[in-house]
């Protein structure tokens, strides 16, 4: 049986579908048409997009019946109507959702403007909406959804409805605002959303509706520090264009899975699409987000009772990376990709050139961009036997539950290495096995707090282990995030967990970096700066359009279109000099820096690092 829906929120993400008259116009219904009829006229029809939704990924479907209240059926002359379109729209759902997923019956405003404003009185508009959800309780929903409503008042009016009818029903209210300004929405949104907040009759709170992603992110980022209760968002396809007299919704199915992350980080809890959105947009959501989701909440348990502990070893004994950190020397490292297919001779090569240019450590991304290479720790060991030098694996979230992560830990610190880069890791939407389900038992901050228990000799059950290992645990950070307070708050966290470094995503703007320095000061833990010598305009592009935390400011985009048009060696000594500028104004800051330079080049890595540049 399914879970009661609050109870279903506490276990990660939930994705609603999209638009159902987006859908019904696309299949020749006619505009003109009453959309809620359809469920009477042509039920299969709103079954088989129901359907659509479901194999898109939807947890939650919602009842054809957004205007299907007597006042708006009126305008139709069907408002006889009102409670047999109800019980259809619950039944058709009922029938396509099956015993996994939920079904919230759809309530939208009623049209009319509330007296004394409009002509309609409280009494005929609480008559109005109890006819509708009496009929919608009465059909079995799993909750009921109060949707695009603009008047707070006329929304607060139809929750105290629902709730004199059934007391223990759930209730998502959402509200439509926009489009505005982000100062604007600061005040509107948040004045408007705490009413909802304090009303005890709403269990699930948001907006919908209105305004694309990106004026949907500025409304969650608004908000978010105002609300206790989980929230929802379910923005447009973009804002719409008129089209040969038609509104259409331009924003692509990727373009709003990428901000479907972007509201998750942001603290949504419920995401789902509006007008214009499709099955493929919330197919490529869910993509996005619910696996992700998953690995927020932590799996490892408790230390059993009478376990005795080891004392974790001094950060200057575990490694030589762990010693200059812990001594304040200057770090530098270089990010090697392990290569696809089998053949490990030319990083082998590149970390050789590396090691004769006196670059003391080397990183190795476990499956960057949800990619499918070499492993990552039997590359890093590898190029450690054959080169000597240190290594710095990362180890990623996504491609296995915690047993193997855990296997994984173990097994570096039996090899010899000590050195780790913890990361939650891209959603395998971004890559090319965009079907591939991740995993993410834990997110990164899960992971560092299993291996800090490992250092302390405790596994991920709670049990002791023969010896305690002695790992490195760097985190990762993003100064450019879109949503500032958020990475700021979760540094602070991996800080708790047990980090003991942390290195930045690539920086192209110096200022952003010493602002977010300045903000996580207060973690205590030394942080490397991550470097990228640009190649190419085209190589500046791909990495600010397509790589999930990397922003590039319009001015570096414009030098290095201008050197492109030069040469190709123009073009690369400018990404040296961008690279090189950025480091003279941060070094004072940071304990050292990561080059990650493009291709492997390990020459571009020397570069940057050079004293002299002739």
């Amino acid at each position: 049986m399914r879970k009661n829906y609050i109870q279903r929120l506490k276990d990660g993400i939930v994705i609603f579908d999209g638009a159902m008259g987006t859908e019904l116009y696309s299949r020749g219904v006619q505009i003109s048409s009453c959309f809620e009829e359809i469920c009477l006229t042509d039920p299969s029809l709103v079954e088989e997009i129901h359907r659509s939704y479901i194999q898109a990924g939807a947890h939650v479907i919602e009842t054809n019946s957004f205007g299907a209240n007597p006042l708006k059926l009126k305008t139709y002359q069907i408002e006889e109507k009102t409670e047999a379109i109800n019980r259809a729209a619950v039944r058709i759902a009922r029938k396509a959702a099956g015993d996994d997923v939920y079904v919230a019956g759809s309530v939208g405003p009623l049209g009319q403007t509330l007296a004394p404003v409009g002509k309609i009185d409280a009494e005929s508009a609480r008559a109005a909406f109890r006819i509708q959800i009496k009929t919608l309780l009465d059909e079995g929903v799993d909750l009921l959804l109060f949707e695009t409503f603009r008047d707070v008042d006329e929304l607060l009016l139809a929750v105290s409805v629902a709730r004199e009818l059934d007391a223990g029903i759930p209730i998502q209210a959402q509200l439509a605002l926009g489009p505005l300004n982000q100062e604007e929405y600061g005040k509107q949104a948040v004045s408007r959303i705490t009413r909802l907040d304090e009303c005890a009759d709403i269990d699930v709170l948001g907006f919908n509706c209105a305004v694309g992603p990106e004026h949907m992110l500025d409304i969650l980022v608004a908000v978010r520090n105002y609300v206790h209760k989980p929230v929802a968002v379910m923005p447009n396809a973009g804002l719409p264009r008129e089209v040969d007299n038609r509104n259409l919704y331009l924003a692509s199915p990727a373009y709003f899975g990428n901000y479907a992350l972007k509201f998750y980080e942001a603290g949504a809890r419920v995401i789902g699409g509006c007008c214009g959105t499709t099955p493929e947009h919330i197919k490529k959501a869910a993509q996005m987000v619910v696996s992700f989701s998953e690995g927020t909440v932590s799996k490892i348990q408790e230390i059993k009772p009478d376990v005795q502990t080891f004392t974790e070893m001094p950060l200057e004994q575990r490694s030589s990376l762990g010693r200059a950190l812990a001594e304040g020397q200057w770090v530098t490292t270089v990010e090697m990709t392990p290569p696809v297919g089998c053949d490990l001779s030319k990083i082998l090569a590149k970390a050789e050139d590396a090691r004769s240019r006196n670059i003391s450590y080397l990183n190795f991304p476990d499956g960057p961009r949800a990619s499918s290479r070499i492993s990552v720790t039997l590359t890093a060991l590898e190029v450690m036997r054959k080169t000597g030098m240190e290594v710095i694996p990362h180890i990623c979230c996504r491609d296995k539950n915690l047993i193997g992560l855990q296997a994984e830990l173990l097994g570096i610190q039996a090899v010899g290495m000590r050195n780790i880069m913890v990361i939650t890791g891209d959603p395998p939407k971004v890559g090319n096995y965009p079907d591939v389900t991740g995993v993410f038992d834990v997110d990164s901050i899960g992971l560092i707090t299993l291996a800090k228990r490992l250092n302390r000799g405790i596994d991920l059950g709670g049990n002791p282990l023969p010896s305690p290992t002695s790992l490195v645990v760097g985190a990762g950070v993003n100064p450019v995030s879109t949503v500032p307070d958020r990475e700021v708050e979760r540094a602070y966290l991996k800080q708790k967990a047990g980090a003991d470094f942390f290195i930045t995503q690539p920086v192209f703007d110096a200022e952003y970096l010493l602002k977010f320095l300045e903000k996580i000061r207060g973690t205590g833990l030394p942080v490397l700066a991550g470097l990228w010598p640009l190649v190419s305009y085209r190589n500046a592009m791909f990495l600010n359009n397509e790589v999930p935390g990397v922003t590039i400011p319009e001015y570096i985009l414009r030098r290095m279109e201008k050197a492109d048009s030069q040469s190709k060696e123009a073009a690369k000594r400018e990404g040296v000099l961008i690279a090189r500028e950025i480091l003279a104004v941060i070094k004072p800051y940071v304990a050292g820096i990561q080059i990650s330079p493009p291709f492997g080049n390990i020459q571009a890595a020397a570069d940057v690092v050079r004293e002299d540049l002739s």
